[in-house]
């Protein structure tokens, strides 16, 4: 109170009251001077975003918000809702069989550890930075200098225990017991009973090879049966086989397998990220590969598999072209995952080859009522529900589809606890928005600054938003 800054009002106080809201308001002044120097309240600008794009987890693709035209069908009379997505990452590619051996090893080598060696040296020694977790959690760089799985190791010690339970010889090779590998999937569940609680499912996870000859029983398929999930020959080639459940255990897995990585990535290792299938708005948005509907081509059997070319018109998908005609597209089955060109957002074949997953339940309404904004329809069914109930979306159509199957608005279904040789899957993860050059922060400038007005619609306003910093 002795600053000369307050020497002038000191001599016109002439109460104890005046004194005491003058030493009040000089508190509030010197904290928020205070708060000030620490740049809690200078909030920045807002910039856009000056990269190319942001940089995504590996084999995946970074696809920005935008809109898409929601259908109940195909049908031209159907029902139509435009619908907003908010960004996500998405793999480029269909799971790959290579990608879901690893998958199938892990699980293995887990239960190698975890049931029959009970080897604390495979273990990492408790967390002191987080002492809330409990369960031991497997060193699994210890395994990483191996060249085969551990359920494969040629170590006595090792197979001694495993062969014969876990491990099964057939024809003279090892093969795992696929009643006993199993993964535990937690997630909390949406519809029927237990509605809303945490649940942990042991989910069968090795794909049935047999779908080949179950799809077409009246078709030679052994040879596809016995090779198509194992060869090395189609390693890069879709999987098949699998189940709802069993694509939803991949992408837990592979959330948690990739956490280490995404730690590496400066922009993203602070945010909680998840993987897990593509809901069916955000499968139709990336298909699309436009940002903006009114920028799709219209979608029909012509334009969307065929292309002209030098000699003539070329296929662009892998799918039935008509009776008997499967192999005109380069393969009578599938194909490996990066076969033809990606679409604009860097993905391939969302058309054909395979037809995928999604995690959306099937209603033929569900436009109807979802939200315009990430729509889903969520429903956990359990083993023992009506088919109908059951039912998952699957979206692209496949090798054995024809064309008229393959829009990308084009709606099918499955139960979930079945297989088949022409459906695989892709895994989603949430992302970041970037800042577009639409909200960044603009300038003001009176209108007389302006080098002239003609033509011009009048403003009541006096200034007016001209050229962005």
């Amino acid at each position: 109170m002795k600053s000369t800054k307050y020497s002038t009002k000191f001599r016109k106080i002439k109460s104890l009251k005046n004194i005491a809201a003058l030493i009040f308001a000089g508190a509030v002044a010197s904290s928020v001077s205070s708060c000030s120097s620490r740049n809690i309240y200078e909030t920045p600008a807002v910039y856009s975003f000056k990269g190319k794009g942001m940089m995504p987890p590996p084999g995946m693709v970074y696809v920005p918000s935008g809109t898409i035209m929601y259908k109940s069908s195909s049908d031209d009379d159907a029902v139509v809702k435009r619908v907003s997505l908010s960004p996500f990452f998405i793999d480029a590619t269909e799971v790959t069989n290579r990608q879901y051996r690893e998958f199938i090893d892990w699980v293995a080598d887990s239960i190698v550890i975890t049931d029959y060696l009970k080897d604390e040296s495979y273990f990492l020694p408790p967390d002191k930075n987080h002492p809330e977790i409990i369960a031991k959690q497997i060193n699994w760089s210890k395994l990483e200098k191996n060249d085969t799985p551990l359920w494969l190791s040629a170590d006595p010690n090792i197979s001694s225990k495993v062969l014969g339970s876990l491990v099964l010889e057939q024809n003279g090779k090892k093969v795992l017991n696929t009643e006993l590998l199993k993964y535990s999937l937690t997630y909390q569940k949406t519809g029927g009973k237990n509605q809303n609680e945490f649940v942990t499912e042991a989910v069968k996870i090795y794909p049935d090879n047999n779908v080949w000859s179950a799809d077409f029983p009246n078709s030679q398929m052994g040879f596809m049966s016995a090779n198509y999930n194992t060869h090395k020959t189609y390693d890069n080639y879709p999987v098949v086989g699998v189940t709802w459940k069993q694509a939803r255990a991949f992408a837990d897995w592979r959330g948690k397998s990739a956490a280490a990585m995404l730690n590496k990535n400066a922009y993203l290792k602070a945010y909680q990220l998840t993987y897990n299938l593509p809901t069916e708005a955000q499968w139709q948005y990336a298909a699309a590969g436009v940002r903006n509907p009114e920028d799709a081509p219209v979608s029909n059997a012509n334009n969307l598999v065929t292309a002209k070319g030098k000699n003539g018109e070329k296929l662009l998908v892998n799918f039935k072209q008509g009776e008997g005609s499967y192999t005109m597209d380069g393969s009578t089955f599938t194909l490996p995952v990066k076969s033809y060109s990606a679409n604009g957002f860097g993905l391939y074949n969302m058309s054909g080859n395979v037809a995928e997953w999604t995690l959306d339940a099937f209603s033929p309404s569900a436009v109807e009522f979802v939200h315009d904004l990430n729509p889903v329809l969520l429903y956990d069914a359990s083993d023992s529900d009506a088919e109908v109930m059951k039912r998952k979306v699957i979206r692209g159509g496949s090798w054995k589809d024809n064309a008229e199957v393959l829009n990308t608005d084009t709606r099918n279904y499955e139960v979930q606890d079945q297989a088949h040789s022409y459906i695989g899957f892709r895994c989603v993860m949430p992302a970041p928005e970037l800042l577009s050059d639409q909200v960044r922060t603009r300038k003001n400038q009176p209108v007389q600054k302006r080098a002239s007005n003609v033509g011009r619609a009048s403003r009541p306003s006096e200034n007016v938003v001209t050229k962005a910093e």
